[in-house]
């Protein structure tokens, strides 16, 4: 297959632009903090647009309308799941998360505040986090990775090997220069692409099947397992699906842009924007892929291309519907939701390496300036790793998505939320928990007990661990309860 000139210009107008933003962003980072949380000014709009394009990545343009194409409705529960998850993360670990981390030594990562929150003197838990960070960061970017290369590879025609690194290439390039507000303004962009291209690509799937009465019909008949919203699935899996909601109070990506907020007030509105936007954009990805299958029911000729690999059928609707410079400005949205997230995980990262370690560790000195290129070098490090663990092509993005979620879900979820409204709760505590929560979804995936989703078990033993040893061991020193009242006092009087 071979682009013609319309699509490969809409492309390379995207990326262009993509890169101004990262040298703009470039003038503008002239510290550390600038580089890792953009200096905590992000406006309401920005916050919810970064949040939502940095949590949903190349899965809801391809994960999410591929499993409702091959398995229908009864996936649907995950976007269940995800918008009540989503709105109790905005609402009870945003606001105070946003001001705890600036009261707790203006704490720049997860790991920092952790062990500001717990005067860990050891660092211990800055150690273990940072570490949980890396090794599930870099499954997680290698299904941007992953969703990249098939993006690349379905619309260019490249070998997978070659679409890998054109897939990564300028994601990987503007985070390197710009840092996160690159990062955050070109996921307002990315945003607002994501979401006019899952308005408009539905209605048009829709009409050319009939309308959604008819198509429905059609894919009744046709496959009638796939408009049953309980086909093949059991108890068991609607609470394997809806567990990805857990997944949200744990995720570094999202809770660093609930940290880059310029204050508390901005958390509000923000959340407003924020949750509007996302289930307007799942709507439009379980429709895409459920709807697909009723346009294909009349287009079997063009069915074999989708059957093959069904996370590719927004990107096949894209080209088979459109006219070749909107089908571009479509697929420069799945590239969008891609580099959104990639970029995020990247940048997560690089401030572990950076921050919790090389700082924590071994240059408590270092000039502003040294520590901006040490994070792009790490940035650039664990580029380099996701590529490799994206190197082969039978991975599958929801897959590798799924995996990561619920080792963040479960190793830092009931850590950070039992941080902010449990006095006392302990370092032992924290550590325990974190140990817990990550382990268990190491073990559980391996053998997939009972067909539950390693989400569940990992969570709740997380909890069970944090509140056992806590209640064990010795109760947090006066300092850190009453920097813990403080808080508490400030958002009381304020609504958020």
């Amino acid at each position: 297959m071979t682009a013609n000139p319309q699509l490969l210009t809409t492309f390379a107008i995207y990326l262009v632009g993509m890169l101004g933003i990262g040298f703009w962003a470039w003038r503008r980072t002239r510290s550390f903090d600038d580089y890792i949380l953009g200096g905590r000014s992000l406006n309401p709009l920005v916050t919810a647009l970064s949040t939502g394009a940095s949590d949903m990545s190349g899965w809801l343009l391809m994960g999410l309308p591929g499993a409702l194409y091959a398995s229908g409705l009864a996936e649907s529960w995950i976007v269940i799941g995800l918008i009540l998850g989503a709105w109790m993360n905005w609402r009870f670990v945003a606001g105070p998360l946003r001001v705890y981390t600036e009261r707790a030594g203006n704490s720049l990562t997860l790991p920092d505040y952790f062990t500001h929150r717990f005067e860990d003197k050891q660092r211990l838990l800055r150690v273990l986090s940072a570490l949980v960070i890396l090794v599930f960061f870099a499954i997680y970017s290698a299904s941007g990775i992953v969703a990249g290369a098939r993006l690349f590879e379905s619309t260019f025609g490249l070998p997978y090997q070659s679409a890998l690194w054109a897939g990564a290439a300028v994601t990987i390039a503007y985070t390197l220069i710009g840092g996160f507000l690159a990062v955050s303004w070109t996921d307002t962009v990315q945003g607002t692409l994501m979401i006019l291209a899952l308005l408009i690509t539905p209605l048009v799937v829709i009409v050319a099947s009939g309308g959604p009465i008819d198509a429905y019909a059609t894919i009744a008949k046709l496959h009638p397992s796939r408009a049953d919203w309980f086909a093949g699935t059991s108890v068991t899996g609607i609470v394997s699906l809806m567990a990805w909601g857990l997944g949200y109070v744990g995720q570094p990506h999202i809770l660093a842009r609930f940290m880059a907020a310029e204050s508390l007030a901005a958390i509000r509105p923000a959340r407003r924007i924020g949750m509007s936007w996302m289930v307007l954009c799942l709507i439009g990805a379980v429709a895409v892929g459920f709807y697909a299958n009723a346009w294909y029911a009349t287009h079997p000729e063009q069915a074999a291309l989708v059957d093959a690999n069904p996370e590719r059928v927004f990107i096949l609707l894209a080209q088979q519907l459109f006219n070749p410079w909107i089908a571009g400005v479509l697929l420069s949205a799945v590239l969008a939701a891609i580099m959104s997230t990639l970029s995020c995980q990247l940048l997560v990262c690089s401030s572990a390496l950076t921050e919790d370690l090389y700082k924590a560790f071994l240059r408590k000195q270092a000039s502003q300036r040294e520590l901006i290129w040490v994070g792009r070098s790490a940035l650039l490090a664990v580029a380099l790793v996701a590529i490799g663990l994206a190197s082969n092509p039978e991975n599958r993005v929801l897959d590798l998505v799924s995996y990561a979620w619920a080792g963040f879900g479960a190793a830092f979820g009931p850590v950070v939320v039992l941080s902010l409204y449990w006095r006392a709760m302990t370092r032992n505590g924290a550590l325990a928990g974190m140990l817990v929560g990550a382990i268990t979804v190491l073990v559980w995936k391996q053998y997939a007990w009972f067909g539950l989703y390693e989400m569940v078990p990992g969570f709740a033993l997380a909890c069970l661990a944090i509140i056992v040893v806590s209640r064990l061991g010795k109760a947090p020193d006066s300092e850190v309860t009453a920097r813990f009242v403080r808080v508490q006092g400030e958002l009381g009087a304020m609504k958020y």
